[in-house]
């Protein structure tokens, strides 16, 4: 098996942390739309319950690759081996999916609040982004 280099760590957390605070940032707009609003429906409810669950777990994510950016920088005042990139790289993959699946619930959740017509084409566009990033990144 090829050992991946420390560079190649370095340039993939710098794009996951960009890529989850943006999402992040989205979500937390999400939820302060929400909280603004008068809904206090079931619906929005759970559309509030998935926009915090996205934007903690990007959060977690940013943390993670910073963590993980850190370590893998020239001139770390530490000695890093391959086993101490492991929790990060764990802790941020996961909490970068659940963040993804969470996000994508909050979308296709998002269109049953105007009508059933809606909210099946937004969960159909949900769960074909799904497949379709999770088949991107196999």
């Amino acid at each position: 098996m090829t050992e991946i280099t420390f560079e190649y760590w370095n340039k993939l957390a710098e794009q996951t942390i960009t890529i989850s605070s943006l999402l992040g940032g989205f979500s937390i707009a999400v939820i302060a739309n929400l909280l603004v609003s008068d809904a206090n429906t079931r619906l929005s409810n759970t559309i509030m319950a998935t926009s915090t669950l996205a934007a903690s777990f990007f959060l977690i994510t940013v943390f993670a690759m910073t963590n993980l950016l850190m370590k893998t920088t020239t001139g770390y005042p530490f000695k890093v081996v391959e086993n101490d990139l492991l929790t990060p790289r764990i802790v941020g993959v996961i909490s970068f999916f659940l963040g993804i699946i969470s996000l994508l619930t909050m979308i296709s959740l998002a269109g049953w609040t105007k009508s059933k017509r809606m909210g099946r084409f937004t969960t159909i566009i949900g769960i074909l982004t799904l497949i379709i990033i999770l088949f991107m990144t196999s």
